[in-house]
This record gives structure tokens, sequence and C-alpha cells, in this order.
């Protein structure tokens, strides 16, 4: 999937206690209802990684409710930096890096 006029693409990285505490899974759920695309992972630092991609409204709101997660997650920071938005259609969970 390429970004066409009106879409937006993000790199969000989350830090906190966010890893155990269902984070990926909710972003999944979530992202996917906005009809985002997209993937979400864990980092070795203990960090979360996502990329979102979709219409410019889509992706300011899931960034803004990234945070706050899921009920058991504090989210300490995070940091958002634009990204190509290259990725499959819909939003999935990837591996850890």
């Amino acid at each position: 999937m390429a970004l066409v006029a009106g879409d937006k693409a993000v790199r969000v990285r989350i830090y906190g206690r966010v890893q155990g505490v269902w984070y990926r899974g909710w972003t999944v759920d979530h992202a996917a209802r906005a009809g985002l695309s997209g993937w979400v992972r864990n980092r070795r630092d203990g960090s979360v990684e996502a990329l979102f991609v979709g219409s410019a409204d889509a992706v300011d709101a899931m960034v803004e409710s990234c945070r706050r997660g899921p009920p058991a997650a504090r989210v300490d920071d995070i940091e958002v930096s634009s990204a190509r938005g290259i990725t499959a259609q819909g939003f999935v969970q990837k591996p850890t890096v």
C-alpha cells in the first residue's frame, strides 16, 4: 500500500509499562476498527513500536489513543515521526525486534 492524497503515515514508539499488558492486541483491534493499515510490535528495550497508515484524521486519533493505551498500560512517553507508509493492506502484529 502506498500513500494516496489525504493519507498520512507515522511511526510511533510508546514507552512505559506497555509490554505484557495487552498493548499490541489492543492496538491491532483499535487500528483495524479505524480502517488503518500497518503493524505493531514489541521492541527488546521494553517499548512498543507501530506504523499507522490511513486517513490523516484516523491516524491522528489512533496516536492520541496510544497515549492512553489499554487499561493495564502506563504510557510514560510517545515519540511520533513521519513514515513512508509502504505496508500491506490491513493491520497486523509483528514479532519482537
